[in-house]
């Protein structure tokens, strides 16, 4: 029984050899070496009769059967070598693929400018402590206006002209797109008590459209609210905060102004950085830049929240993130931060 096994498996081998013969594609190779040396391959099925034989016996066909294998799995992976080698010579011969042209390069992208700006100035406020708060784009009367000391016949509500919905009107006021990130301030102050140390940057949203205003933009809002908080650490932090954006060569001055939810109320500039303050088409002549708004808490607002205003004082900040963008990159059309148009993004 012991040779008649051994016989069985030659007998295999060559019937295998024979069939890979005819072999023209992978998918017969592989249906092929299944056949054979599978799992559930002849060789497995005919090794059940191992059983059968006498243990001293049975190295001899082990040995038989493993060559069988070796040999077989080798033939059908040498065969499938050969045939991708020659698919890819034929390829290479039909394609007329030059490989000694120089491969294409994939496109890099690049964070957007205004994320850049975004990122930086998130960055620095948490480096001094502040948190970071956004609220609901789609606001109510009250908190854009009537919170912020901004009554329906209040005259610095045509300074806004604002997006209102269609939608119904709920117990707060009628629904809009909110004009400021400050409605975030009332949000936070509600449900804060002092010290606060907060900013707000988003999206915000005004009938506006020209070469320096967009429908759609940025802001970031900045609050600060504690006992003894003063005009001046209001100063600092813009102080600090301008420099780090612009340089430490920059200059600033803080011009009186007037805002409902903040006295008293300053605007800022800083050094033309352009023309070194010298006068330029970009400063009109002057010198300096308006960068944003700013001014201690209005107690009117205060009144709002329940923060007593003889314990707590603040100061708060607004600016427009396209507009930092477009005086530290030299941008001097707002409408390319939409447009997409990649001669543009790829500088950044």
């Amino acid at each position: 029984m012991e040779i008649s096994l051994i016989e069985k498996i030659d007998r295999l081998r060559q019937q295998g050899i024979d069939e890979l013969k005819h072999v023209r594609s992978e998918r017969d190779a592989q249906e092929l070496k299944a056949k054979y040396v599978g799992r559930k391959g002849l060789l497995t099925h005919l090794l059940k009769e191992v059983g059968q034989l006498d243990e001293s016996l049975r190295p001899q066909i082990g040995k038989a059967a493993n060559e069988f294998k070796t040999f077989f799995e080798g033939s059908v992976d040498h065969f499938l070598a050969d045939q991708r080698k020659d698919l890819l010579e034929k390829s290479l011969r039909e394609d007329k693929v030059d490989i000694t042209l120089p491969g294409r390069t994939v496109g890099i992208g690049a964070v957007h400018p205004i994320t850049q700006i975004l990122e930086d100035v998130r960055s620095f406020f948490l480096r001094l402590g502040f948190d970071v708060h956004s609220g609901p784009e789609i606001e109510t009367d009250y908190y854009n206006f009537e919170a912020l000391a901004l009554p329906a016949d209040h005259p610095a509500r045509d300074m806004q002209d604002t997006f209102y919905l269609k939608d119904s009107v709920d117990s707060a006021g009628a629904p809009l797109l909110r004009t400021h990130t400050s409605p975030v301030q009332i949000h936070v102050m509600e449900t804060q008590r002092p010290p606060i140390r907060m900013i707000a940057p988003g999206v915000v949203y005004r009938r506006d459209s020209d070469i320096s205003h967009s429908p759609m933009f940025h802001q970031i809002e900045g609050l600060m609210v504690d006992r003894g908080v003063s005009m001046a650490h209001l100063k600092g932090v813009l102080t600090l905060f301008l420099k780090h954006l612009f340089g430490e060569a920059v200059r600033l001055r803080f011009r009186p102004s007037y805002f409902p939810f903040t006295e008293p109320s300053a605007e800022v500039d800083l050094t033309c950085f352009i023309c070194e303050a010298k006068g330029c088409r970009v400063c009109k002549g002057t010198g300096w830049l308006e960068i944003g708004g700013c001014g201690m808490v209005d107690p009117v607002v205060f009144g709002f929240v329940n923060i007593d205003p003889e314990e707590f004082t603040g100061f708060a900040f607004g600016m427009g993130i396209e507009r930092i963008a477009m005086l530290k990159y030299g941008i001097d059309n707002i409408r390319l931060f939409f447009e997409n148009d990649v001669r543009f993004l790829k500088q950044f």
